[in-house]
């Protein structure tokens, strides 16, 4: 049986703050801008599971321009020299380091999933049986870009029917 989680909006917004400030803005002169809008438009999106003491994943959702940006500055390149491949590598490891950021705030016994990433829409993934708990939104450079948190219910899916 999974545990409620320990971890907060607001500490997913110190986790995605120091993130952005060691990676993607070191100079910090590009910070994200919060949006509180959990309902934006996603292009790409990169995902980490969490299993044990607590069930869920970790999304890490933006535009495909943000994507690239973010390559660029997680690999010290210009925007232009990035690939997919880099763009889906970068996207990944950002969901890969606020995932694991979150999984050791929970209990002992919580295991983390290899990244998934795919270049589609957030609206386009299915998390059966889950519930959105939290998120921190915003615009970067203009572009939309979302991390979220999502539980599972699967331990209730009987006695709701499903």
């Amino acid at each position: 049986m999974s545990v409620e989680v320990e971890v907060n909006e607001d500490d997913l917004a110190e986790m995605v703050g120091q993130v952005w400030e060691s990676y993607l803005d070191p100079e910090g002169i590009n910070p994200l801008i919060p949006t509180y809008d959990e309902h934006q438009p996603s292009e790409v999106h990169s995902s980490v599971s969490i299993n044990g003491s607590w069930t869920g994943h970790l999304v890490y959702a933006c535009s495909t321009l943000a994507a690239r940006r973010a390559a660029a500055a997680f690999l010290a390149m210009e925007p232009d020299e990035v690939s997919e491949d880099d763009m889906s590598d970068v996207l990944g490891e950002l969901a890969n380091i606020v995932g694991g950021n979150v999984k050791a705030m929970l209990p002992p016994g919580a295991l983390l999933s290899l990244p998934q990433v795919v270049l589609a829409p957030e609206s386009s993934a299915r998390y059966p049986n889950t519930e959105r708990i939290g998120g921190v939104y915003g615009l970067w450079e203009d572009e939309p870009v979302s991390i979220s948190m999502w539980h599972s219910r699967a331990e209730n899916s009987e006695e709701d029917g499903a």
